[in-house]
């Protein structure tokens, strides 16, 4: 299967991004455009989202089915969530002199799940961030979202670090982290096309 994929720029693909979360009943909170804005702004970072065709509609109508944004992260953050990101992840993850790149939000809609979508998402997204000379990717995860633990792991993944939650393990917290060596791509088993959106 070949996969679709449209890289946004930053305002259009925000606002692309808050009508997909509507068709995502289980994130308690949606993302606003606005929110993206402000907090891919001044830093580098990437809008994808994988198109697919309405199941037996004859016109062959795309529609988005799945979203990833990925962003640079820094160890002087002043944003107060990625400075406690990073805090978080100290002794994790090594910031000096490296460019980590932080996989910040996404997900699939529900009827295109278990097809490879977000899966050729990820792997376009590594490829974008070897070419921009990122070194790491991390990923902050609750313990609840299985079926996204599962796919990480079939990205390899590797967990640098657990938080439990005292009163919930569902909603305990893993830190993932995958090294992105130049190899890394002859590993990616998705076939994709990738546009721009205008």
């Amino acid at each position: 299967m070949e996969y679709l994929i449209k890289q946004y720029a930053l305002e259009p693909g925000a606002w692309e991004i808050q009508y997909i979360e509507e068709y995502f009943g289980e994130f308690p909170r949606r993302k606003t455009a606005d929110e993206i804005i402000t907090r891919l702004r001044d830093r580098e970072s990437l809008i994808l989202m994988a198109e697919a065709p309405l199941p037996d509609d004859p016109t062959g109508a795309l529609v988005p089915v799945s979203y990833k944004i990925v962003h640079e992260i820094r160890s002087d953050e002043s944003v107060p969530k990625l400075r406690d990101l990073v805090s978080r992840l100290h002794g994790s993850v090594r910031f000096d002199d490296r460019r980590i790149l932080y996989s910040w939000i996404g997900g699939t809609r529900r009827d295109w799940r278990g097809q490879g979508h977000f899966r050729a998402l990820t792997e376009e997204s590594e490829v974008w961030a070897m070419g921009a000379g990122f070194e790491e990717v991390v990923v902050k995860v609750k313990n609840r979202y299985y079926d996204m633990r599962a796919v990480l792991a079939s990205l390899q993944f590797n967990v640098v670090k657990h938080e439990p939650h005292p009163k919930d393990t569902n909603e305990s917290k893993i830190y993932l982290s995958k090294l992105l060596p130049a190899e890394i791509a002859r590993g990616h088993r998705s076939i994709r096309t990738v546009v721009y959106a205008e």
